[in-house]
């Protein structure tokens, strides 16, 4: 989850997961606030084809999780976080960034989920 497509950081992500899930074999999802539209622009302008994109515009289904930002002017949107999570939907893996404008630890992510596939 982070907070939109249309951010140097958000994109960089998305940039770095797709290239790291290529024949990995892990089912990689990016949710953001971002209508559907940006994603889909995003991604085909960027040939991002291994991570699905979901919209929590609508429906705000991920609120469970508690990644919103409560405050300042990014209040609503989600935060940096990222979950590795198994085939039970356990989560296996957390990681919250301690500022917006800092990627995840990449080899946390890929290492976590290399010990699920």
């Amino acid at each position: 989850m982070f907070p939109s497509v249309d951010t140097s950081t958000c994109a960089m992500e998305m940039r770095a997961f797709n290239k790291l899930a290529t024949g990995m074999g892990a089912h990689v999802l990016a949710v953001t606030m971002d209508l559907h539209y940006a994603m889909k622009r995003f991604c085909a302008a960027e040939g991002i084809e291994n991570v699905e994109v979901g919209s929590d515009f609508r429906y705000r289904d991920t609120d469970h999780w508690g990644t919103r930002i409560a405050e300042g002017n990014m209040a609503g949107l989600h935060g940096r976080v990222t979950f590795v999570i198994d085939k039970e939907g356990l989560v296996r893996h957390c990681e919250v960034a301690p500022e917006l404008g800092l990627e995840p630890d990449y080899d946390a992510a890929l290492n976590a989920a290399k010990v699920l596939l």
